[in-house]
């Protein structure tokens, strides 16, 4: 894919308005979006790993990759010494891509945003790099992370500014006066891709379930 065919695949992934669009997208995008997505400097996956593993003990099992996509950053949880990570994404293209790296315990092909078919406090800890973004997944995905995270759990997460200021940083702020997380580290706004056009700002969020 070339450069010009990329930057066109970002702009249909944010411009989205169906999850099967997303989800076809990023099944034509699979076979380049590592080499892709590295010529583009692409942030998240590195900022919240590092959120994560500062708060989050090492060998915290079993975690969530929820908008794993390719498996980039369920690779470096099992090289920083998280032995037991699933993958949850919209497209099956890229869960086949990440199934290669071998790094996955399980994999789950659905949508965030709505119900997960998972228990309530399944997880030690969740993490979702690039997901909370334009034409993709709001506030309302967020609940749900929450329920199946166990207290004393870490969530950490990447916000675009655009999802932030429709809603996310409001629903956090009552999460937390419900008593039901704590903000425990928020990044300054950062742009994700400095190689792209876009450069509208995200921030990196770790949350901690009570």
């Amino acid at each position: 894919m070339t450069d010009s065919k990329h930057k066109g695949a970002l702009g249909a992934a944010y411009a989205a308005k169906r999850p099967e669009d997303v989800a076809a997208l990023y099944d034509r995008w699979s076979q380049t979006y590592d080499s892709d997505m590295s010529a583009a400097g692409y942030r998240h996956p590195t900022i919240c790993l590092a959120l994560l593993a500062r708060h989050l003990p090492r060998g915290s099992a079993p975690l969530l990759d929820a908008g794993a996509g390719t498996g980039l950053i369920g690779e470096w949880l099992d090289i920083a010494g998280y032995p037991e990570v699933e993958a949850l994404d919209i497209s099956q293209g890229m869960l086949d891509q990440a199934e290669r790296k071998g790094v996955y315990s399980a994999l789950h092909c659905l949508a965030l945003g709505g119900p997960l078919p998972f228990a309530d406090n399944a997880y030690a800890g969740v993490i979702s790099a690039g997901v909370f973004t334009s034409g993709h997944v709001g506030a309302e995905g967020l609940d749900e992370l929450i329920r199946i995270c166990r207290p004393g759990g870490v969530i950490a997460l990447t916000v675009k500014n655009t999802i932030w200021d429709l809603g996310f940083n409001a629903r956090v702020a009552e999460l937390e006066a419900q008593g039901l997380v704590t903000r425990i580290e928020e990044t300054r706004p950062y742009v994700s891709m400095p190689g792209e056009a876009d450069t509208v700002p995200s921030r990196c969020l770790a949350l901690r379930v009570n």
